[in-house]
């Protein structure tokens, strides 16, 4: 008899299952499934044999046979025999079978239908099932053995990143920081002396001195210097608004060294005679009738004065305006105050400061409290989050943002912050490959980790060579 294997493919894809061949002439497997549960696995089988002819003395014995991908852990099935007619009745005669196997009679069934189990079997993500054949004669003898695959379930790797963080900058130990503003102080006309009761002086002055207090009343702060530059507006001569200019400044100096008494030189001060930048700002987002005019004029070479009365006398309607409305926010004194913020060493300190003054935190001190933390928890995304609002442009904030934001799967976010990262950076390159394979553009991804591990970092190798894994199960499977 013909005992050699025919081809049958079997279509499992709605189980997730490769499909394969196995081949038993005269026996069709026309379905095989396996499922788990708990700590059994179990095999079914639709098997046709209705073309299958045995002589008297012949019998085919099929052992079903899960195993994981090489085969070191095997656990067996319940055995099938199919067994011609003297044969048959021997087994049932001598009971020499697996009595948990399942024997049938050659040419008595038409279709079998089979369901196996094994509890023998550790679970794993890889396994397959081979279907073990012997064909036999009388007294054992062995006309042919062998074993099919039967099916295989091959489970798609996926992707596990290893997150580069730059935790340790170098920049200065000591945090300098400013405080800026504007003050509005009015005085009489032609006149350098601060009367604090004079119309709204009382605000304008407190302005300069609730932001000095501000810091001076900050144990965590040291103010070391304060600067007031004062402006006067373009009307009348410059060298009278050059007088006006100097003389408000040192006279707004003088008020607040007064009230402070700070050390000689420790109030820097500068003036600028008339504010045409300040003007030019205005006209330039007005919808004056002869906006582009007016800033012709203001960009043109003329001195001040000329400059000042050509606007007047080319533009009345719009230079009154100008001159009720937007001159007296001219006549105005900037400071700014300038201190430096103690360094926090202890992380409980840190995290403490972050939750009601981050701005006194250097990106050190944000990233040596994200070291102490488990990546991907809210607190450490809090720590990145944080640093990378107090500091939007360092390309390195934003690089640690990226990766919290990954971590918790947002990756608009990622790709937002990979956009003011360092390019050149090899680890942003790197974070980059990281985000190209959690949107599955794996030949992007690719494209990054062979350039990070060419520039050296050190898991770009282990991240290339996940991708080329997910790469060729895609190709086998697709």
């Amino acid at each position: 008899m013909k005992h050699l294997l025919s081809t049958l493919l079997l279509i499992l894809a709605a189980l997730g299952m490769n499909a394969n061949t196995v081949a038993l002439e005269n026996v069709e497997v026309k379905s095989a499934t396996v499922s788990q549960k708990g700590g059994q696995w179990f095999l079914n089988l639709d098997l046709d044999i209705s073309n299958l002819k045995l002589g008297r003395d012949r019998q085919i014995a099929l052992v079903p046979v899960l195993s994981n991908a090489d085969s070191t852990v095997v656990a067996e099935f319940q055995p099938i025999t199919i067994a011609g007619h003297n044969l048959y009745y021997k087994h049932l005669r001598d009971n020499d079978l697996d009595p948990e196997g399942i024997l049938v009679k050659s040419g008595q069934k038409s279709a079998l239908m089979y369901v196996g189990s094994t509890d023998a079997f550790t679970a794993t993500d890889d396994y397959k099932v081979n279907l073990n054949y012997r064909v036999g004669g009388c007294c054992d003898g062995l006309i042919a053995q062998g074993s099919e695959l039967l099916l295989e379930h091959e489970t798609e790797p996926v992707f596990v990143p290893a997150y580069n963080y730059i935790t340790n900058i170098n920049v200065d130990s000591v945090k300098v920081r400013h405080l800026d503003g504007k003050a509005y102080i009015d005085f009489p006309v032609n006149k350098t002396v601060i009367y604090p009761d004079y119309r709204r002086n009382q605000i304008e002055l407190g302005k300069i001195l609730a932001t000095i207090d501000s810091v001076r009343n900050d144990a965590d702060m040291t103010i070391t210097s304060l600067s007031i530059k004062g402006f006067a507006s373009p009307e009348g001569s410059y060298a009278n608004n050059e007088r006006l200019a100097k003389g408000r400044t040192e006279a707004l100096k003088a008020y607040v060294n007064k009230l402070y008494n700070f050390a000689p030189g420790f109030i820097k001060t500068s003036f600028e005679p008339e504010d045409w930048a300040g003007l030019r700002a205005y006209v330039e987002s007005s919808q004056m009738e002869h906006r582009a005019e007016i800033l012709a004029i203001i960009d043109s070479d003329l001195a001040p004065d000329p400059k000042n009365t050509k606007i007047q006398r080319t533009y009345p309607g719009e230079y009154a305006f100008l001159l009720k409305e937007v001159y007296p926010g001219l006549r105005h004194s900037d400071y700014r105050v300038d201190y430096n913020i103690r360094s926090f060493t202890s992380v409980d300190e840190i995290l403490k400061v972050m939750a009601y003054a981050p701005g006194k935190l250097s990106l050190n001190e944000f990233f040596r409290a994200g070291a102490t933390m488990q990546p991907g928890t809210p607190e450490y995304n809090n720590v990145y989050e944080t640093a990378v609002r107090m500091y939007p442009d360092s390309p390195i904030a934003n690089l640690n943002a990226a990766n919290a934001a990954m971590t918790r799967g947002d990756l608009e976010a990622a790709s937002r912050y990979l956009a003011k990262a360092d390019n050149n950076d090899p680890t942003t390159i790197y974070a980059r490959g990281i985000l190209a394979a959690a949107k599955g553009e794996w030949d992007k991804a690719e494209e990054y980790f062979a350039t990070a591990a060419r520039l050296r970092v050190a898991d770009a190798p282990a991240a290339l060579e996940q991708v080329a894994k997910i790469k060729a199960y895609k190709e086998k499977y697709k």
